[in-house]
């Protein structure tokens, strides 16, 4: 199979305040918007997330267990940004020994958004990006 592009979707009535959350605090785009249906494209990378008013029979998604990772240029300025912009953080800013220094906040239907830089992992974790480069 060759995939040429990946998103994802979220069914949830909570379509506008996604699109006003995404749009304002991680510069996406709106692609496509008819108002109960959406494409955001998460500018200079590509990817898409989706969001969709719930249609005949479709399960509602219910914000448990999904965490959105956004790499970025510098962790410790987009932190001052969104905690001066009023975001609650619900993971506070750290480094981590697997290689980051990062931070979480929820968009509003409760995904975990994880914003990061990355850094050098400790010797612990350093064998653990050798054996991903082997397969």
């Amino acid at each position: 199979m060759k995939i040429k592009k990946l998103s994802t979707c979220f069914c949830t009535s909570e379509v506008a305040a996604c699109r006003e959350f995404y749009r304002t605090y991680l510069s996406a785009k709106t692609v496509f918007d008819c108002g109960w249906y959406i494409i955001l494209k998460i500018d200079g990378i590509g990817t898409e997330l989706c969001f969709i008013q719930p249609q005949e029979n479709m399960p509602v998604f219910g914000g448990n267990g999904v965490m959105l990772n956004f790499l970025v240029d510098d962790v410790d300025s987009e932190h001052s940004r969104l905690i001066n912009a009023g975001l609650q953080v619900i993971m506070p800013l750290n480094d981590h020994p697997w290689g980051d220094r990062g931070f979480s906040v929820l968009d509003p239907i409760g995904n975990s958004v994880y914003i990061y830089s990355s850094r050098e992992p400790s010797d612990e974790f350093k064998p653990y990006f050798d054996n991903l480069n082997e397969s």
